[in-house]
This record gives structure tokens, C-alpha cells and sequence, in this order.
């Protein structure tokens, strides 16, 4: 047996020495990849940033064209909403597809910049969508009421055109609210200089948008049913005499009785408050809150059924007066004071009354307070010259008499400064009607924030054609955790010196004490819902009243006299609520019924 021989082993690879391999190798790959990533946000940025420059420029291009129109609308040539459309949807289209993009979407969620990023994304959304879907009907709203909706020269309105028109309108404002809801969102807090002012001017515009359009939607889907589209209505027409001072505007002067059916209005009868006498027990029955704050001639007295700053109460006493005393039930009432008649005569043209005197707009409140009690000293026969003023006046209207358009701007206006008031005995009407200020639903309405400032006479006279009235606020502080202002009344009484040579009727026939001529008027200051009502300041001092709480307001009811030419200023701080003091008080000759103050 030959001997083992010993062969050389192949070399074998020591492992140690090859470890530094993959650390080049994974190095290598964290340097691509990051490199990978820096060009991937380098992209991304100049992606964004061409993405921005898009939006920015149609953006830029649509706030040119909008602020023509604005500049068209002021000029009162709306004729070129329609035309200059499509330039605006384009831009619109081409802002919203940049601010649309994943990246841009993605680039949001980042610190500071983020916070603009949305903020230009949520207000192109919020455009586009308001000008594809509201502009166009708004053009429809304003088509429907400056002039299809006019009435025809028979007094008819044609409400195909609101019933074909209300879906749309209806739609369109619930859009614009969603618009006006994401917009109102921003924290304009966190957003650059730059973008504040754009974006709190567009949270504004979107609040005003959505309130054209509410208001078009209550008229498109409101008139047509209450104009007798569906079956004759009776309405009571309630004509306020501001020369004696109530909450809504005036004692109730006079009424009528209105027919509605496809469009017609007629006026079947005429009555005076003479007709439907004080009685002895309320016609309905009043709660405890009513009566400290308005006693039962609430109830009693049709003349007094607007003491209360809520309307829908007082139609339900007017109306069940109407049918214990006159056997008829009435679908509605509504309501308007002098003021709101002259803007309507400015639309009509003059007016010749029964007794044969012709009256123009810019007489009939010195002819109808003033002139006629001081020429008349039968107080009847004073009111049947009112009940036939405003005869002759809605006989103009239903004639079609004068600028069409003009009345409906005139309408408008009246309603604004709470001068006409309407109410429905069809629940789902009144449902609409009560959130709106011409349902004047002061108490039962969902207005928890709003101040009240009512004025009712206390003298039994009508003197309140020489009494002049202004609502203000003042020392408005927005800061700190409790934001307060303050309102303010200023009462200014300026009668003629020959005031005892006037009827008794004229001067005043109350139980006060008060020397001829002197007026008396009970100031009501209702807190908004869950607030204290602070001390109510008189001049440089305070004055305090009746107090108590009605529908979870605190209330105070003071008096003020005043001689001839005296004057006297009430003060009473409230809260701030959301950046807004609303303030709701009795529309008289020298003042609307509404005053707002804003942040």
C-alpha cells in the first residue's frame, strides 16, 4: 500500500475580507434613492408650481371678469352676465382642474404651505360651483321678477314661468349654501396676507349669493300657491298707521280683503278698526309673558294686535278677529305702513283717492299723517280717508299702473326694512315664511341672536308724524371672550307750536296726566335668547321698567316723555355673537326695521 499523498487545497475565499461589499452596494442605493426622491420633489414642486401659476392666472383672469360685472350690475345693465359666462367658466375650469391635481391635493398636507394650498383649492371649487349653478340663476330670478313677473295691465301675473323656474332655483341655492359653508370654513388665521383679504371678501360675496338666492327660491316656490295657482286664497290686507307708534310700525289703520286666483289680485272689501270694536275679553287667549309685557288690549283691541314685535302672533288675533266679526277665514295676512306705500306710489305714479285729491309719493306721508288730522277733527271719517288711500293705491298696483320693474324694486325694498309683513295660515308656507325677515317671527322664529328695540305710543294720540327715530350701534368690540357694542335710540320730538288746536283724538286721549301736546312712548328692549339684559342707560343716567322674560328674553319696557322739542338718547350694551350684532326695532318714518353691525 502505497503512502497518503498530500494534495494542495484549492484556495478557499476568506469571508472577513469581503464585508465592506454590501455597505458600498446599500450606500449606493440610499444615495440613488434619495437622489430619486429629490428629483421626484423637484418635479413635484415644479409640477406644483406650474400647477399654481395655471390656477393663479385663470384665477386672475375670472377676478377681471367678475369685477366687470360687478362694475355692468352697478351700472344697472345686467345684459351682460350671459355674454361674459362662458369666459368665466373657462377660467373657473382651468383654476379648478390645476388646484384639482393629485400632487396639488397631496402638497396640503403640509406645514404652513398647506393651509393656502386649500385655501385656493376650496375657493376654486367653491366659484366654479356658484358660477356654473347660481349666476344663472340669479339671471333667472331677476328675469322672473324685474320683468316676467310684472304684472300685466289686467293686474294678472303669469306664473308658468315661476313654476317652471322654481326647481332650478331651488337647487341652485342649496349649492350656493354648500359653497358658502366650505368657504366660511377657512381659517383665514393661517393663510399669508396675500390671501386674506381675497378670501374674506369671497366669504362675504358667498353669503350675500346665497341670500339672492334663498330669497328667489321663497319667492319661486311661495308665490305661485299664494297667487292662487292652486285654488283661490283671501288674504287680509292690514294697513299701519305709523302716526301712532306700534311695534310693527303703526296701529292698525284699516284693512281689506283680498282675492288671489291664477295670478289676479282684487280687492273685494274695504273696513275700518271703527268696524271691529275693542272687546271685553281677549279673542284668543294670551299667555302670562303677554300679558306684563303687552296687557290684554293685546287681544282686545285690533288696533293693539301689533304691540307684539312678533307678526305671526299678531295675524293669528287679526285673523281670528276677522272671522268672529266678519264670519270669513281668511288664508293669510299682511301688513304695511306708510313708508313702504310711498316707495310703491314712487313705482305706480300718483293716485287719485275717493274723495277726489290727487297724491303723489313725496306727499302722501304729510297728507296722510299731518294734513289729514289736522283738517279732519271726526276721527271716523279720518279713518275712511285712510282706508280709501290705500285703496286707490293697490287698485294702481293691480292695474298694472306705472314702472313694473320699479314696483318690484320698491316691494323689495319695503320688505328689507321690514315696512310689509306676511303671514300664512298654510303651515308649510308659514314654516318658510318664519325664517325670513318678512315673516317678521321676532319671538317664534329661529332669530336667537337678535336684538330688540320696539316703540309703541303710550299717549293715544298721533303724534308720532313729529317724532323723529334712529337705531345706531356703537362701541363695537369684536376682541377679548366676551365681545360686546352697544345700541343706541335717539328720540327727537319736534311738533308744531299750535299742537292744542288740533282734535283731541290728534293730541292724545290716554290717562297719563300729561299736558297737551307732550308725547309718551314705551321703549321695549328685548336681549337675545339666553343673554342678560344689561342696565338700560338714559342720557347720563340709567332707567329702569317693567321687567320679565318672554320666550327666553330678557325684557324691559320703559317710558318716554317728552315735550316739544325735547329729545332724550337710550344706550344698552349687548353681545357680539359670531362677529355680528343684529339688531330688529320698529320701522318708522325715519328709520327701517332692521340695523346690523359686522365685525
Amino acid at each position: 500500500m502505497s503512502a497518503p499523498v498530500d494534495h494542495p487545497r484549492a484556495p478557499v475565499d476568506d469571508p472577513a475580507p469581503a464585508a465592506p461589499a454590501p455597505r458600498r452596494v446599500t450606500a449606493r442605493r440610499v444615495a440613488f434613492g434619495l437622489l430619486a426622491v429629490l428629483v421626484l420633489l423637484l418635479l413635484a414642486v415644479g409640477w406644483l408650481a406650474f400647477r399654481g401659476y395655471q390656477a393663479g392666472t385663470a384665477l386672475l383672469s375670472a377676478k377681471d371678469v367678475v369685477q366687470q360685472l360687478q362694475a355692468d350690475v352697478a351700472d344697472g345693465d345686467a345684459s351682460q352676465l350671459e355674454a361674459r359666462l362662458p369666459e368665466l367658466r373657462e377660467d373657473l375650469a382651468t383654476a379648478r382642474t390645476a388646484s384639482g391635481d393629485p400632487v396639488w391635493r397631496l402638497a396640503e398636507s403640509l406645514p404652513w404651505a398647506g393651509a393656502n394650498l386649500e385655501a385656493v383649492r376650496v375657493v376654486t371649487v367653491s366659484l366654479d360651483d356658484v358660477v356654473r349653478d347660481a349666476l344663472p340663476a340669479l339671471q333667472q330670478v331677476d328675469d322672473l321678477l324685474a320683468s316676467r313677473q310684472a304684472p300685466g295691465a289686467d293686474g294678472r301675473i303669469d306664473l308658468a314661468p315661476l313654476l317652471a323656474a322654481a326647481p332650478d332655483i331651488v337647487s341652485a341655492a342649496a349649492g350656493a349654501h354648500q359653497a358658502q359653508t366650505a368657504v366660511a370654513a377657512i381659517d383665514t388665521g393661517a393663510l399669508v396676507p396675500q390671501l386674506v383679504g381675497p378670501v374674506e371678501e369671497l366669504q362675504d360675496g358667498m353669503s350675500q349669493v346665497a341670500g339672492a338666492l334663498d330669497a328667489g327660491a321663497q319667492v319661486a316656490t311661495l308665490l305661485p300657491p299664494m297667487l292662487g295657482a292652486d285654488g283661490p286664497r283671501t288674504y287680509l290686507l292690514v294697513s299701519l298707521n305709523s302716526a301712532e307708534l306700534r311695534s310693527a310700525g303703526g296701529i292698525v289703520g284699516a284693512f281689506a280683503v283680498l282675492h288671489a286666483q291664477d295670478g289676479a289680485i282684487s280687492l273685494t272689501d274695504q273696513r275700518s278698526t271703527i268696524d271691529l270694536k275693542g272687546i271685553d275679553t281677549p279673542v284668543l287667549p294670551l299667555t302670562d309673558e303677554e300679558l306684563v309685557v303687552d296687557t290684554d288690549r293685546l287681544g282686545r283691541w285690533v288696533q293693539d294686535a301689533v304691540i307684539t314685535p312678533d307678526f305671526p302672533r299678531s295675524a293669528q288675533l287679526l285673523s281670528a278677529r276677522w272671522a268672529r266679526d266678519m264670519g270669513q277665514t281668511v288664508d293669510g295676512v299682511i301688513a304695511a305702513d306708510p313708508v313702504g306705500a310711498r316707495y310703491v306710489l314712487e313705482a305706480t305714479g300718483p293716485v287719485t283717492e275717493p274723495g277726489g285729491s290727487t297724491i303723489a309719493a313725496d306727499d302722501l306721508l304729510q297728507v296722510l299723517l299731518r294734513d289729514a288730522y289736522r283738517d279732519i277733527a271726526d276721527p271716523a271719517a279720518a279713518d275712511t280717508f285712510y282706508a280709501g288711500v290705500a285703496g286707490s293705491i293697490f287698485r294702481a298696483v293691480g292695474a298694472g299702473q306705472g314702472d313694473q320693474q320699479g314696483l318690484v324694486t320698491a316691494l323689495a325694498r319695503a320688505g328689507s326694512e321690514g315696512r310689509i309683513r306676511l303671514w300664512s295660515a298654510h303651515p308649510e308656507e308659514q314654516a318658510t315664511l318664519a325664517e325670513t325677515t318678512i315673516g317678521a317671527a321676532f319671538l317664534s322664529g329661529d332669530f336667537p341672536d337678535a336684538v330688540g328695540v320696539f316703540l309703541n305710543d303710550g299717549t293715544a294720540g298721533k303724534l308720532g308724524y313729529y317724532l323723529t327715530t334712529a337705531v345706531t350701534v356703537e362701541d363695537l368690540r369684536c376682541s377679548g371672550a366676551d365681545p360686546t357694542a352697544t345700541v343706541r335710540l335717539d328720540l327727537d320730538y319736534d311738533p308744531p307750536a299750535d299742537l292744542s288746536a288740533l282734535p283731541l283724538y290728534v293730541t292724545g286721549t290716554a290717562p297719563t296726566g300729561l299736558p297737551v301736546g307732550d308725547l309718551a312712548t314705551n321703549v321695549t328692549v328685548y336681549a337675545p335668547v339666553g343673554a342678560p339684559l344689561q342696565a338700560l342707560g338714559r342720557d347720563e343716567g340709567f332707567v329702569s321698567g317693567t321687567t320679565a322674560t318672554v320666550a327666553g328674553r330678557d325684557v324691559q319696557v320703559v317710558t318716554s316723555t317728552l315735550a316739544p322739542g325735547e329729545s332724550e338718547t337710550y344706550r344698552v350694551v349687548v353681545p357680539v355673537r359670531d362677529g355680528v350684532v343684529s339688531v330688529w326695532t320698529t320701522p318708522t318714518l325715519t328709520s327701517p326695521g332692521f340695523v346690523t353691525a359686522t365685525c
